[in-house]
């Protein structure tokens, strides 16, 4: 259908010009149309703001679903810090591009949300907005600055900083990477674990305290997981049987020279699901519910779980990938430095050497090349085992099915021909 006059005027003032300034001036253009100069307010469904009262202001344009739980999660997070905001007096405001599907959904999930929409029904600027700011995924927030200037990395600022973001200047977020930057460079385990009214542990009996001092010298794995996130229900077998594979490594060596420990961080809803879930654990926890926990996951900008982060003997972090590595080395991951990766790489790589170019996988039905990052692969989920995998790999160059080597189980090929399921 062609656009009137007025739309394709629209369309093309969004589309010229600088990509990375938006002047003042323009600024109702960008968010109105033909026959709209206000957006929906968030007291009742005809309330209306004018969008000139937005002028002067900090703004927020938030791309968004109801059908996408990454959007819904997000949302949660959003909503706090915006009504922090809004209390403190803080000249900020969100406006709602909504990618629902239909009015009901877009209705139900305004419904939720303190801060203004642009209508269901104005298409056009929202395909406009959406092609403006090159937005390939959700959730999506565009910082807009008074200014001019725009900022297109919203939704990790509001992960990292929540509030202390705030007003999402280059100056201010400076300030906050400074101030992070000393504080990991004076991170211990004892100000990560501990608070003023608590400096232990609970084990596995949840009946004894452990000190935190004690688990100092010693290689600390910080498992972020929950009993109702299904990737965690797979990862935590797993990690429990290579954690019990490293202990009886290091008791082989004689003990007392390096040690490694786990302290699960729980993400579980509530007491209940926290002693059923750590009750199949075999390490160290935090108690449930503790403050500590929620300043941990800012810190270590944990963004979904399982996330494994792993602490040194001298109280700094090693890596936030710890789960990957798991699921690359298994217990050979193990102390995680970058120089036993360093020499795990070089020993795949060697390995890889005696592997046959392709071969035949009982899981699927076409040929599988083998290829590295070097060579058409690169980073990917193993289709055997559902786990991340980078490096090398079992590929069908015809339709994207990989495999890790280690999941590869060879047959010939008239049986992988007649796989039914891909």
């Amino acid at each position: 259908m062609d656009l009137d006059d007025n739309a394709r005027n629209l369309v093309q003032a969004l589309t010229n010009g600088d990509a990375e300034k938006i002047s003042t001036s323009r600024f109702s253009s960008l968010l109105a149309s033909k026959d709209r100069d206000y957006l929906l307010s968030s007291t009742t469904q005809d309330d209306q703001v004018k969008i000139s009262d937005l002028e002067g202001k900090v703004i927020g344009l938030y791309f968004s679903a109801n059908w996408y739980p990454p959007c819904r999660n997000f949302n949660k997070v959003l909503i706090g810090v915006y009504e922090q905001l809004k209390s403190n007096g803080s000249n900020f405001e969100i406006v709602f591009v909504s990618s629902d599907g239909d009015l009901s959904a877009f209705n139900s999930y305004r419904e939720s949300m303190p801060w203004l929409s642009i209508p269901f029904s104005d298409l056009e600027t929202k395909k406009a907005l959406n092609r403006k700011f090159e937005v390939e995924g959700i959730p999506y927030l565009i910082i807009l600055q008074p200014d001019g200037s725009t900022l297109h990395d919203g939704v990790e600022l509001i992960y990292r900083y929540g509030i202390e973001a705030f007003p999402f200047t280059e100056e201010k977020l400076e300030e906050l990477r400074r101030e992070e930057r000393m504080k990991h460079e004076s991170q211990t385990l004892t100000n990560l674990l501990t608070n003023p009214g608590r400096d232990y542990l609970l084990d596995q009996t949840m009946t004894r305290k452990v000190p935190v001092d004690s688990l100092i010298g010693k290689t600390i794995g910080l498992y972020f997981s929950a009993q109702w996130c299904f990737p965690c229900a797979k990862f935590t077998p797993k990690l429990i049987s290579i954690y019990q594979k490293i202990k009886q490594s290091l008791e082989g060596k004689g003990g007392g020279v390096e040690d490694f420990e786990i302290v699960f961080v729980s993400n579980d809803r509530d007491q209940s699901s926290f002693d059923s879930y750590y009750g199949t654990m075999p390490w160290l926890a935090l108690p449930f519910g503790d403050p500590i926990i929620r300043t941990l996951a800012k810190y270590f900008d944990v963004q979904g779980i399982p996330c494994l982060i792993i602490i040194g003997p001298d109280g700094k972090t090693v890596t936030k990938q710890g789960r990957n590595l798991i699921n690359l080395y298994q217990e050979n991951a193990y102390p995680f430095t970058d120089a036993k990766l360093e020499s795990l790489e070089k020993e795949m790589e060697e390995e890889a050497k005696r592997l046959p170019r392709s071969n035949y996988h009982a899981g699927h039905r076409h040929e599988l090349t083998l290829v590295s990052e070097g060579n058409g692969g690169g980073p990917f989920i193993c289709c055997d085992c559902d786990e991340q995998g980078s490096g090398w790999a079992y590929q069908c160059l015809g339709c994207g099915y990989e495999v890790h080597p280690r999941c590869m189980r060879a047959v010939d090929p008239a049986t992988a021909a007649s796989v039914q399921h891909t």
